[in-house]
C-alpha cells in the first residue's frame, strides 16, 4: 500500500510521520504525476485558501478531483473544507463530497481545544475515546443522504464524517499518538482496492 500526502503548504509532515511509524509508504504529493500509482491520499490541515490556490497554480485541482473520484481521500480541517461542495465563499474546491462546511467554526487559533471523542466505528470505540485536537476547525453544518456521519458534539455539530471514499475530520489525528483514524482510512483503501483493484493512470488524463 501505498499513501499519497498532499505537501503544498500545513501539516503534512505530521502525517507522513505517523505514517512511517506504522510502517506506511507514503510519497509527498506536489504535482499530478504524484498522484499515479499511489493508493489513497491525505488532505492535510493548513490554510485551505492556500492549499487551494497552490493546487490551481500547479495545474493540481482537476487531477485530484478526477483521483477523488476512484479513489479513497482523506480530508483532515482544511483538507475538510477543499473536499466540500460548499463553504460558504469563493475559493477553489475539490468540491467531492456532499456536505457543507462552516470554516473557522470554534474561533480562532488562541481558542484550540482537545476533546475526548466517542466513534463507534473505531475499533473500541465505545469504550475508549479518541483525543480531538481542533484547532481552528471547520464543522459540517449540512450533510447530503448518503453521508454517514462519525462523530457529532452537542450544540455544536458534525466534526467527522464519510461518503463512500471519501473522509473528512475537522479534528487533527496526525497530532495524537492514537493511529485509529490512520488505520480506519487504510481499511477505506483496502476496501477500494478490493473493490476496483489498483488504476496506474487517471481517468480523462494523459498520465
Amino acid at each position: 500500500m501505498n499513501i499519497g500526502v498532499l505537501a503544498l503548504q500545513g501539516a503534512f509532515r505530521e502525517h507522513i510521520h505517523l505514517l512511517d511509524r506504522m510502517g506506511i509508504s507514503c510519497i509527498d504529493v506536489r504535482l499530478p504525476e504524484h498522484l499515479v500509482g499511489i493508493d489513497g491520499l491525505i488532505i492535510p490541515g493548513g490554510e485551505s485558501t492556500a492549499i487551494g490556490k497552490l493546487a490551481v497554480s500547479y495545474e493540481l485541482l482537476e487531477p485530484l478531483r478526477r483521483f477523488a473520484a476512484v479513489k479513497p481521500v482523506w480530508g483532515v480541517c482544511a483538507g475538510m473544507i477543499l473536499l466540500a461542495r460548499d463553504v460558504g465563499m469563493e475559493q477553489p474546491l475539490i468540491g467531492t463530497m456532499d456536505v457543507q462546511v462552516e470554516r473557522n467554526a470554534f474561533g480562532r487559533q488562541v481558542d484550540s481545544f482537545e476533546i475526548d471523542l466517542w466513534v463507534e466505528d473505531l475499533p473500541n470505540g465505545k469504550k475508549r475515546p479518541f483525543p480531538g485536537v481542533f484547532i481552528r476547525a471547520p464543522r459540517l453544518t449540512n450533510t447530503g443522504k448518503d453521508v454517514h456521519v462519525l462523530v457529532s458534539l452537542p450544540e455544536i455539530g458534525a466534526v467527522a464524517a464519510r461518503q463512500e471514499r471519501c473522509l473528512v475530520t475537522a479534528f487533527h489525528p496526525e497530532l495524537t499518538q492514537d493511529t485509529r483514524f490512520h488505520r480506519y482510512f487504510l481499511e477505506m483503501i483496502e476496501e477500494s482496492r478490493r473493490a476496483g483493484g489498483h488504476i496506474s493512470h487517471l481517468p480523462g488524463s494523459s498520465l
